[in-house]
């Protein structure tokens, strides 16, 4: 059974100064905290046993609001990740719980309208290693600020992180599904020239050893990090009630 694991750390500098009181996960987007979104997400899929990592700061607050998932039908268990090292330093912390599991790894400030159970259904299903998420852009600049596939062929061959010339106009999305073997990967990458251990050196691996899947979504996807894109997605979230 796939177990989840939601990413709800940062400080969520670019939402200051309503981030200097609350985490941003726990902003409400619409009518409801934005971590609800990517919570109800996996909940949708069939996943109910999922790990929340979030930072030391506001923990209690999350506790609080989530509870132990009983109210959601659900099983939560909670990490605290003290220092921000990245997004596969915090799936790191997940290995415990994941055990000898396949696992879906979403961002916390992630909002996905495609539904993916059929995803996690076929990924439980096939005999592969990560399935990665893409959405097309046409944006350059949020390209060169993001992580971009290399396509060749209609196959993968690598993952880019913020190129200065991006090779194609797709941009990894905050979904990833794994299996155990992401764990060993993270232990023997090394930190990047920011410090911080990089998802894409993660899924590179994959990559190389041919064990990937990737799927170009079709509906609509936002990060929620900034004002504009938060704007964005509720106006969006609006306008489809």
């Amino acid at each position: 059974m796939l177990k989840g694991v939601i990413l709800a750390g940062g400080s969520g500098t670019r939402l200051e100064p309503a981030t200097k009181v609350t985490n941003k996960h726990l902003l409400c987007v619409w009518d409801k905290p934005m971590i609800y979104y990517p919570l109800y997400k996996l909940l949708d899929a069939g996943i109910k046993d999922i790990l929340i990592i979030t930072g030391p700061d506001n923990a209690g607050d999350f506790i609080k609001l989530l509870g132990s998932g009983k109210s959601f039908n659900a099983h939560f268990t909670y990490r605290i990740q003290d220092d921000a090292g990245g997004i596969a330093q915090a799936v790191g912390m997940a290995e415990d719980f994941v055990g000898d599991s396949k696992f879906v790894v979403i961002l916390g400030d992630n909002y996905f309208e495609d539904d993916i159970a059929e995803y996690a259904q076929k990924f439980e299903e096939w005999d592969i290693g990560c399935m990665l998420f893409f959405k097309e852009c046409d944006d350059d600049e949020k390209l060169r600020q993001s992580g971009v596939a290399v396509i060749r062929d209609g196959k993968i061959i690598e993952m880019i992180e913020k190129p200065e010339h991006p090779p194609s106009n797709l941009i990894t999305t905050g979904l990833y599904f794994y299996d155990p073997k992401a764990f060993r990967t993270i232990d023997i990458s090394e930190p990047s020239a920011r410090g911080e251990l990089e998802i894409e050196d993660v899924n590179n691996w994959y990559i190389k050893n041919n064990e990937v899947s990737f799927v170009t979504l079709e509906g609509f996807w936002s990060d929620m990090g900034t004002s504009e894109s938060l704007f964005r997605t509720i106006k969006f979230i609006r306008e489809g009630k």
